[in-house]
């Protein structure tokens, strides 16, 4: 054994093993328990970021951990490789997608092996491959045929320039973000998955996930937001639209409906288009050139919720369906189109963004609920404006609550055939059609006489050709007529294919299930593979995932279990929520206003006598530079590390101990230098106590009946340890406590004498214990260590330690002893001493005496195996 701790050595050795053996490949082995620990799978961009390594970590400490308790254990790994990052580079590098993305898994795959993990690389996907996505497509078409998949108009950014659909975070003050050309909202033929059709579903099954954050399940019942409310038909006003209709709505607050003032449309709305047509000239012009600027906005909720409320009246009316009075149309930029009737009864009174609205255009503001803040909503408004209460100014109806005005409503609009209850959620069907090249074929043919057909499956799959470089002006598959000239599968005329792709989360959302038969061809899954592993046992990821991810993940899950490829509900039992890596930024403000971001490597920093950072200055220069605080790394704020540098300089070992020593899983965590410093010495030091252990030779079995006090003492310290290990990585996640224990385990070894036979047995087991304890999160160490501690077998191969509890059995116990508070000295008692004793103990301690000397003892108060205080004045 070699007297210094040489990771890169170490590391070398143990991954050789490691390959040689193929120790990670693993079987369905029928009658093992299983366990699949999954972390979601990175997409390629160039290389590993700090992130990528605390995830990763995190799910290898959970894999390595069930496989000591004896349990068959997956863990995979794989690309999300489709997406427009690779458009983006491809067009900035003059190379195709493709050859950018498989270089950078070469070189990422290259940095995740140095980490050390467990991963099972003979299960390896790539989504942008054909062997994957060509079920992605054969699903599609199944679906398609069923209805479940349909196509129809959608609205969407469309830039002109570009002829390409823009995701909303790409449109920047109303243009493109690459061409800068003015955006429009456009109607386009989009591909939808009905996922509403599950979505009572989606909403109820998470309550049969215990092992969940109760944020995300939140997050994602906000999301699919299920509402009871009212349809509601206000009648055409003939008079002014010219034609019989009704205009419909839905509403949560029926009870307000005697409020209502006037109905908003969207720019989309048939009723927009009409008052254009009836209005002059000079006000048809004026109301265009509204509709256009309101089609160029976004069509996010979030942005609608933020914009500026903007309308313009029309010339028509609609009627109330109580009252009949007449209410105006008006159009308004914060009513969208595809978000239920592209229409809102509008009540100033009680909706926030009515009531700015309606002060903005000095329309009327009725009150009809008694709120916490009266019966009257006078300006700034109030959230109590917003609340139930009981009606007024609302005719028959008033005195009523508000489930009992719900009822009388419907009941009153039931009759007039105007309204009735529904249920209805806030969750749209998922769009996945993109105008873009690099993302998977949607597997249809749209032929002139048949219409959209499937592409049959002995025809799949629709192959994305490798080698184009895109432009960005539109998709290029649009433009090679050797990718979407074909012939009708049904009546065998020339037909044209599909030429837009996937949506890139389609890709991720059934990789887990691939998974567990990657290499199958004779359906997306094999059926007994993926019932043999799945549900995921435990899925790492962020939590910025919560929703879009997750909830196709879920609805996906679904949809193979109803075509008869999974049997189980959902795809993940557990699912923990990694926090982010920060650390501390620094900058300059640039002349232009702008800020230039340091390095923190590049930074020194001045501390005061209690280590709080004063001032810190640039390296280079030595020029004092800004402290910007605590960030997430990022190459937009320069404060990231890059991950090979600290493998590098000190190993993975060390990476890996800091990044789970330095926080709990599901929390921040604030990258130090000096943690990984004070990480690579804890190494150090168990490398030379063991170095010294084995280099004085064999060692005697331990004779537990012959350890005397200070040896029990030792023997009890390695088991409390092994307990409090098992509790916090096995229970808790908690790999931060759990390091802690075998720190303070190493405490008492360093301590422990060496000279007799029986106490060099003690120190084997307690480094075997420390091998072990350390073996998921510091695994090359480990597995050099117990080798040289003399054990054949690798430790992966190695059970997880069992906790002696006669160990732990004390036959005396040393306690605290205060006089009012303080401490005063200590007592040692037998393990099974009464009450009584223990106080009578305290009370002749010396110390205890001298300072109650002249006092009177009015209560002596005994906390079991920790204290005694008394109380004297």
């Amino acid at each position: 054994m070699h007297e210094q701790y040489q990771p890169r050595e170490i590391e070398a050795a143990a991954q050789a093993h490691w390959d040689a053996h193929k120790s990670f490949e693993v079987s369905e082995q029928p009658g093992k328990d299983t366990f699949y620990c999954l972390s979601m799978f990175p997409y390629p961009s160039g290389k590993l970021h700090m992130g990528h390594v605390r995830n990763y970590t995190i799910g290898d400490v959970i894999a390595r951990y069930q496989r000591m308790l004896g349990k068959n254990v997956l863990q995979p790994m794989g690309w999300d490789a489709f997406g427009m990052p690779a458009e983006n580079a491809a067009m900035k590098n003059n190379v195709a997608p493709a050859k950018w993305t498989y270089e950078n898994i070469d070189y990422m795959k290259t940095q995740l092996k140095s980490l050390g993990l467990a991963i099972d690389w003979s299960r390896e996907v790539t989504t942008c491959k054909p062997d994957y996505y060509r079920w992605e497509q054969w699903l599609f078409t199944r679906l398609f045929e069923k209805g479940v998949i349909y196509r129809k108009n959608g609205t969407v950014n469309w830039d002109p320039a570009d002829q390409t659909v823009l995701a909303n975070e790409q449109v920047i003050d109303g243009r493109g973000w690459r061409s800068g050309a003015l955006v429009e909202k456009r109607e386009i033929p989009m591909y939808y998955f009905k996922i509403t059709a599950y979505a009572d579903e989606l909403l109820s099954s998470l309550d049969d996930l215990p092992g969940w954050p109760e944020q995300v399940k939140t997050m994602q019942r906000n999301w699919i937001g299920k509402s009871r409310g009212m349809e509601v038909s206000f009648p055409y006003d003939q008079a002014s639209i010219g034609q019989a209709g009704a205009l419909k709505v839905f509403t949560t607050r029926p009870d307000t409906l005697l409020g209502a003032t006037y109905v908003a449309v969207a720019a989309e709305h048939p009723l927009a288009t009409l008052a254009v047509q009836q209005l002059p000239a000079d006000k048809a012009a004026e109301l265009q050139a509204f509709i256009d600027e309101c089609k160029r906005g976004g069509v996010a909720e979030a942005d609608i919720a933020t914009q500026e409320k903007k309308g313009l009246p029309t010339p028509l009316f609609v009627v109330h369906p109580l009252t009949g009075d007449k209410l105006p149309v008006w159009v308004a930029n914060y009513v969208l189109m595809n978000y239920g009737e592209g229409a809102v009864m509008a009540v100033p009174a009680h909706d926030e963004r009515d009531f700015a609205f309606a002060h903005k255009y000095d329309l009327p503001v009725k009150p009809v609920i008694r709120t916490a803040a009266g019966d009257e909503t006078p300006a700034p408004w109030q959230d109590a404006y917003g609340e139930h209460g009981q009606l007024i100014n609302s005719g028959a109806f008033d005195g009523l609550d508000f489930q009992g005005a719900f009822d009388a409503i419907e009941v009153a609009l039931q009759k007039k055939g105007l309204g009735q209850a529904r249920t209805q959620f806030r969750l749209r069907d998922w769009g996945i059609s993109r105008q873009r090249y690099w993302g998977c074929p949607i597997p249809i043919i749209h032929c002139p006489s048949c219409g959209d057909v499937p592409v049959p499956e002995d025809q799949l799959p629709v192959v994305l050709p490798e080698d184009v470089v895109p432009d960005g002006a539109g998709s290029p598959l649009a433009k090679m007529p050797e990718f979407y000239n074909c012939t009708c599968p049904k009546c065998g005329t020339a037909a044209k294919r599909e030429t837009d792709t996937m949506d890139t989360f389609v890709e991720s959302s059934w990789y887990f299930a691939r998974y567990a038969s990657p290499n199958y061809e004779q359906g997306m899954v094999d059926p007994v593979a993926a019932n043999h592993w799945l549900p995921v046992d435990q899925y790492i990821g962020g939590i910025e995932h919560a929703i879009l991810h997750l909830l196709y993940a879920r609805f996906f899950h679904k949809l193979m279990r109803d075509e008869g490829l999974v049997s189980s509900d959902e795809p993940f039992k557990n699912l923990l929520t990694q926090g982010m890596v920060v650390a501390e930024t620094y900058y300059r403000t640039a002349s232009n206003g702008g800020k230039d971001w340091f390095n923190p490597a590049d930074v020194e920093v001045e501390r005061d006598a209690k280590a709080k950072v004063i001032g810190a200055r640039l390296m280079t220069d030595g020029q004092p530079v800004e402290i910007g605080g605590t960030e997430k790394m990022s190459k937009s704020k320069n404060n990231g590390v890059d991950p090979q540098a600290m493998i590098d300089a000190y190993g993975a070992d060390t990476c890996r101990l800091f990044m789970m020593f330095a926080s709990p899983p599901d929390m921040s965590l604030e990258w130090s230098d000096s943690g990984v410093e004070g990480a690579s010495r804890f190494l150090r030091r168990v490398w030379r106590l063991a170095q010294a252990h084995v280099a004085a030779g064999a060692v005697a079995e331990l004779d537990r009946s012959a350890l005397n006090d200070e040896q029990k003492a030792v023997h009890r310290s390695i088991h409390l340890a092994i307990r409090q290990a098992s509790q916090d990585v096995g229970q808790h996640h908690k790999f931060n406590t759990a390091i802690a224990a075998v720190m303070t385990l190493m405490n008492v070894l360093e301590k422990a004498p060496q000279a007799s036979a029986e106490d060099r047995a003690l120190l084997q087991e307690g480094l075997e214990a420390v091998a072990l304890l350390l073996a998921p999160i510091t695994p090359h160490i480990s597995h050099v260590l117990w080798n040289e501690l003399g054990h054949a077998d690798a430790i992966i191969d190695a059970a997880w330690p069992t906790v002696d509890e006669a160990a732990l059995v004390q036959d005396s116990l040393q306690l605290v002893v205060q006089v009012n508070g303080k401490l005063r000295g200590h007592i040692e008692v037998p393990a099974d001493a009464s009450r009584e004793a223990v106080e009578a103990t305290a009370r002749a301690n010396e110390n205890v005496l001298r300072f109650t000397d002249g006092l009177t003892i009015r209560k002596v108060i005994v906390v079991p195996g920790k204290l005694v205080n008394i109380v004297a004045n």
